[in-house]
């Protein structure tokens, strides 16, 4: 990043590019005296005004530009009076600390393609695929679209086809595909996709006006203001859970009051969800050790655990070898990326079996066979637990239902670290999973049904001290007391 400066630089000029060449982007910072516009700062002082330079920045579409700028940058910002100078781009922001964060992007934007325009325009055959793929999230029975991590989307990502929801060209594809084919949308899921404005869904009340649920939780979003762009929307449910604007509010009913004065009396969108409040135990990002986590991990595709896993999550697999473990071979899918230290010495592979970030993390679960676990055969034990910390594990069984091992019985146990996340519950920063052969006293009660219980069944006491731990595991888990208890 270039320095403040007080007057113009010398900088190469490349005459003849080469094709393929990388540029990172440069951006400069001058403070400018004086003021514009007049009066006075928002600390009711005089305003300092910084004059923002992106050499040729002519050469990209503005509208790229300011995105890829704020993608970067770690403060929200407004660019005042944005104007080329020959071909430099230039704006200006109005107080220092917007000028440090900017100054803190300059050469991590980079250009691959000589100058060119940037603009993410998909191409004709990519706008099929993502119509496709918007086709598999949509639930015609509840006429509900989920959009939610749309960037990561296997099918997507397996064609390398981009679409950053955050970008204006492709939320505007996304929009466009939705009043051509889906009008009578009512839910709209767009969790996890890094939105950090709302300027792009300011048609969203044409393109959709049946919409009743929108759901932006997970998102970057740092101010109610934000929601004025999409006030025109009639909501009755409105989900703004794991956005930076709910750190801001006291409580619930502060949190209410704001959303509901956005949309003004008679407009009201329903009761927001509370952003202090745990998902309900039904949503596919319930804690991990009930029966709902299980039921996405089982599912054909688990990119739906993405929302369970903290940013910097990490994930480790390991066979056991004991007198259970069965022949080498059929449990093959397993030991190749078994982390078993006792076993593995090599510290290069040692790191590279273990998983880091979230997406790595469901990627690597992704791979795994797929799965159908015996609910009925849990077992959920606390490790330990603190206001900041919940570890716990959860043993049980599960047969695999493709490949050359289907209908094989494994035993697993599955050791979990979370923290609260934000207003959202638990996320996972650990998980350790342990696979193995089931024991013949395993393979005789798996997936049996159970024995109903005699209502005369004596019901067993727990002391003072294991009551308290079971209702504190149930309040920050989500579960019930019965399955808490298991």
């Amino acid at each position: 990043m270039a320095e403040a400066h007080e007057g113009p630089r010398g900088r190469y000029v490349p005459y003849a590019p080469r094709s393929g060449r990388l540029a990172n982007i440069n951006i400069t910072v001058k403070r400018e005296p004086g003021e514009r516009g007049g009066g006075a700062g928002r600390d009711g002082g005089r305003r300092s005004w910084f004059k923002i330079t992106i050499p040729y920045g002519k050469k990209y579409d503005k509208s790229w530009l300011l995105s890829s700028i704020q993608n970067l940058c770690s403060v929200p910002f407004t660019p005042v009076e944005f104007h080329y100078d020959h071909n430099r781009a230039q704006f200006y922001v109005e107080d220092a600390t917007t000028a440090s964060a900017l100054k803190q992007v300059s050469r991590k934007i980079t250009d691959r393609d000589n100058y060119k325009s940037l603009q993410n325009e998909l191409k004709p055959e990519e706008i099929e695929q993502l119509k496709l793929c918007m086709s598999k999230r949509y639930d015609g029975s509840q006429k509900a679209l989920d959009l939610k991590s749309l960037r990561v989307d296997p099918d997507l990502v397996a064609q390398s086809i981009d679409v950053v929801l955050n970008q204006r060209s492709s939320m505007g594809v996304v929009l466009r595909i939705i009043e051509d084919n889906i009008p009578e949308l009512q839910s709209l899921n767009l969790g996890s996709n890094r939105l950090f404005r709302l300027d792009d869904l300011a048609e969203l009340p044409l393109k959709a006006p049946a919409l009743k649920v929108l759901d932006l939780s997970r998102n970057e979003l740092k101010s109610e203001r934000e929601l004025d762009k999409v006030k025109g929307l009639k909501l009755e449910e409105l989900w703004l859970d794991g956005n930076p604007l709910c750190d801001s509010f006291r409580d619930q009913s502060s949190y209410i009051r704001s959303v509901l004065h956005t949309w003004g009396v008679g407009q009201s969108p329903g009761t927001p969800r509370d952003p202090l409040r745990p998902r309900d135990p039904r949503d596919p990002q319930g804690p991990p050790g009930t029966p709902v986590y299980y039921s996405v991990y089982d599912s054909s595709d688990r990119q739906g655990l993405l929302d369970a896993y903290h940013d910097g999550a990490c994930c480790s697999l390991s066979i056991p070898y004991g007198p259970h473990t069965p022949p080498r071979n059929s449990l093959n899918e397993y030991f190749k990326d078994s982390r078993n230290v006792k076993k593995l010495k090599d510290p290069t592979m040692r790191f590279k079996l273990l998983k880091h970030t979230r997406l790595n993390v469901v990627a690597f679960l992704n791979e795994l066979p797929k799965t159908q676990h015996d609910v009925n055969s849990f077992v959920v034990d606390i490790c330990a637990q603190t206001n900041t910390l919940l570890c716990f594990t959860v043993h049980g069984i599960f047969k695999e239902v493709d490949g050359k091992s289907r209908d094989s019985v494994r035993a697993f146990t599955r050791m979990f670290i979370a923290v609260p996340a934000g207003n959202s519950g638990l996320c996972i920063v650990n998980d350790e999973l342990f696979v193995r052969g089931a024991s013949p006293e395993e393979l005789r009660k798996a997936f049996a049904l159970p024995t109903p219980t005699p209502s005369s069944s004596p019901v067993p006491t727990l002391s003072a001290e294991q009551q308290e731990m079971l209702a504190a595991f149930a309040m920050q888990s989500g579960m019930n007391l019965e399955w808490s208890q298991k």
